[in-house]
């Protein structure tokens, strides 16, 4: 029954795709982020779904009017430069064959994003993709706090077997990224009831999130919390609140949680954490030894062999930043970080002035809670191995699309004219908005030369 519910509900978004090519970017994300298909159980679960709205996509944006134009900044000249540097370093692979594997799907992820950069040119689309990306993930937060609650947090919240976010600890990392935006969804209804759905989801994601037990996605937490708090701008109300929520998740976890989070500072004594510390020592030797990083998927017994302190101790490497490292060298850590810099940077610069034009202050709320969100990212990807998550280029496609528009609207162009978002927001009244794209304003005629 479930694969025939998401066959329908893909293949029945076909056409609005090839009329809208947009709204195969939110479809597309959807897939990719939610993976519904893997909560089937039948031939769903191998079917090429994110491929036929991915050709669709394409087709549609082919004979669309649609501005067929990638938004160049700094951090997608960045990103692109990056994906040139992760094809050069596959080449060089020590695994060739699985580097290649690998590198093919990151590069369909990477098609999509470059496309969303070129057709993601209003506020309106580029909430609808904030909503879609939250309510992906927030969908495992929903029936993840729910289990938590349920169980009384004694086991582990799990994800999507067979995807980015199956285990334990990256549906950790990818729950507390969707905190923030659902946080920001909420403030954007305006319909009560809507609001305390919105509030309902936002606790049951925390708690999920804590539930997975994973003690990255704690962290992750913990420094978003510092973050809101630095920020707010009613600091005692901010203080008091995470006060009382964290208060009642500490005193509802059980001991088995308590007994994990503590190895954080017993370290020295967990198998775990020891396996990862030798595996971030493997990446360190072995940038040094080879400038193009060992390429995708170098993480096998052979490699441990040659750079690690403790050739036995085989595990993944569990970090983004020693996994950028390892993989692709110096030169792949330094676009990488200067992509996430970047971007961070950017979000604030719109927000900064977001805030000064009152038809889109909303969009200055928009680019904090996407900051918070990749701090959740920054902080909890130091124990994890994401860095090629989609979630978080999809959030970088976010920032390089507001921030080009805000440059359009200040700088007076005619794109920034037709691509504002309404002062009342996408699901303000509860009323659920077109899925299309607006028309755009008509020029004033220009006046005609003497003579």
């Amino acid at each position: 029954m479930r694969d025939i519910v998401v066959t329908i509900a893909v293949f029945g978004m076909l056409p609005f795709i090839l009329r809208t090519p947009w709204i195969g970017i939110l479809v597309f994300t959807w897939l990719s982020l939610m993976n519904p298909h893997r909560l089937a159980y039948g031939f769903s679960l191998s079917f090429p779904f994110a491929m036929i709205v991915a050709l669709t996509t394409l087709v549609a944006l082919l004979f669309s009017k649609e501005i067929k134009k990638i938004i160049w900044t700094r951090e997608s000249i960045i990103l692109a430069l990056f994906v040139i540097w992760m094809c050069i370093t596959t080449t060089q692979a020590i695994y060739p064959a699985d580097a290649q594997i690998q590198l093919d799907k990151v590069l369909k992820i990477q098609l999509m994003i470059f496309v969303a950069l070129m057709i993601m040119r209003s506020f309106d689309r580029i909430e609808a993709l904030l909503w879609v990306s939250a309510a992906s993930i927030g969908f495992y937060g929903f029936k993840g706090g729910i289990f938590t609650i349920l169980r009384g947090g004694v086991f582990r919240v799990q994800g999507p077997p067979g995807t980015f976010i199956g285990g334990n600890n990256e549906i950790g990392l990818a729950l507390a990224m969707t905190v923030p935006l659902l946080y920001f969804m909420r403030s954007r209804a305006a319909n009560p009831l809507l609001r305390l759905f919105l509030t309902t989801w936002v606790v049951l994601t925390a708690f999920a999130a804590i539930g997975t037990q994973s003690r990255g996605a704690m962290l992750g937490m913990a420094s978003m919390t510092v973050f809101i708090w630095l920020n707010s701008r009613k600091k005692i109300q901010t203080a008091i609140l995470l006060a009382v929520t964290g208060y009642a998740i500490a005193n509802f976890m059980p001991q088995s949680w308590y007994d994990r989070m503590s190895t954080i500072e017993t370290h020295e004594e967990d198998k775990s954490a020891q396996g990862r510390v030798n595996a971030w020592w493997t990446s360190f030797n072995m940038a040094n030894d080879r400038i193009f990083g060992g390429g995708f998927e170098c993480w096998k017994r052979q490699v441990f062999a040659m750079y690690a302190p403790d050739p036995t101790n085989v595990r993944d490497v569990h970090s983004v930043v020693f996994e950028v490292l390892g993989e692709h060298g110096y030169i792949g850590l330094g676009l990488f970080f200067a992509l996430g810099l970047c971007t961070w940077l950017s979000a604030g610069w719109s927000a900064r002035r977001a805030r000064k034009m009152p038809d889109i202050a909303w969009v200055a709320d928009m680019m904090r809670m996407v900051q918070v969100s990749l701090i959740a990212y920054a902080t909890a990807g130091l124990f994890l191995g994401l860095a090629y998550f989609d979630y978080y280029y999809t959030l970088i496609v976010v920032v390089v699309a507001t921030t080009w528009l805000i440059r359009q609207r200040i700088a007076g162009l005619p794109d920034a004219d037709w691509a504002r978002a309404r002062p009342a927001g996408l699901f303000a009244g509860g009323r659920i908005p077109r899925l299309w794209p607006w028309k755009p304003r008509p020029q004033p005629a220009q006046p005609a030369a003497p003579g």
